[in-house]
């Protein structure tokens, strides 16, 4: 996975992210490691939460959060991607004139976090199965926000599950909704917005909210490794 993720071409996936609010990193996964992490959804000692979505309103479906420490694997990918995230995130702020820059490490990040009373984890496995969906919403878990986030797809579309894919829409201001369906193959990865992200207009950049789902699963289960960048209260 190291080599993979040093091959990734991070100016194309800054326009992607800049044109769409979403870039596709095909790959990123191997069958194995996708395997390998979706078996850790039956063991409980690895998570500290476990959340049934129909309960809260967010659809049908369950996921769970990891605990501290976590797995070998779920730690590289969010040290490794944060970085050149972090460029692209410092960019998009000073566009829509937020002023929040962040850390180049994800460590100095967490530290950020951690000062914030934001102490638990937030990467987490996501399962569905034939019925189960996942309503529009954004991951926001405080007052300190990392601007983008990863899902990663376990499950072979086609194969280990029909229907349920990723869904993303955008709102701009006094226009209806722009929905955006984007097709994964196990092991693709999609960077997206948490919540916003700057658009250029006649009078310069302006803020566009952003929320991202899962449609209905018809068959089998489906399995998703959730990569969110801050910590939550």
């Amino acid at each position: 996975m190291h080599i993979r993720m040093q091959s990734l071409d991070w100016p194309a996936i800054g326009r992607d992210l800049d044109q769409q609010g979403n870039a596709l990193l095909p790959n990123l996964l191997s069958p194995d490691e996708c395997l390998e992490l979706a078996a850790l959804y039956t063991r409980k000692e690895l998570f500290r939460s476990r959340v049934i979505m129909a309960r809260h309103g967010f659809g049908q479906g369950e996921y769970q959060y990891f605990a501290y420490p976590l797995p070998a694997l779920v730690q590289q990918l969010r040290t490794e991607l944060y970085p050149p995230l972090a460029t692209i995130a410092n960019d998009w702020n000073q566009r829509m004139q937020i002023a929040v820059s962040f850390p180049p490490t994800h460590q100095a990040l967490l530290q950020r976090c951690h000062d914030a009373g934001q102490q638990r984890p937030t990467p987490l496995l996501l399962q569905y199965v034939a019925g189960d969906y996942n309503c529009l919403h954004q991951d926001l878990y405080g007052e300190q926000v990392f601007p983008l986030q990863v899902a990663i797809l376990l499950s072979r579309p086609g194969e280990d599950f029909t229907g349920g894919e990723f869904v993303l829409t955008e709102q701009r201001p006094r226009m209806q909704s722009r929905p955006q369906v984007v097709p994964l193959k196990q092991g693709d990865a999609v960077i997206f917005a948490v919540a916003q992200r700057p658009v250029h207009g006649t009078r310069g950049f302006y803020r566009v909210n952003m929320r991202h789902g899962v449609s209905r699963v018809n068959t089998g289960r489906r399995h998703t490794l959730g990569i969110i960048f801050h910590d939550a209260t």
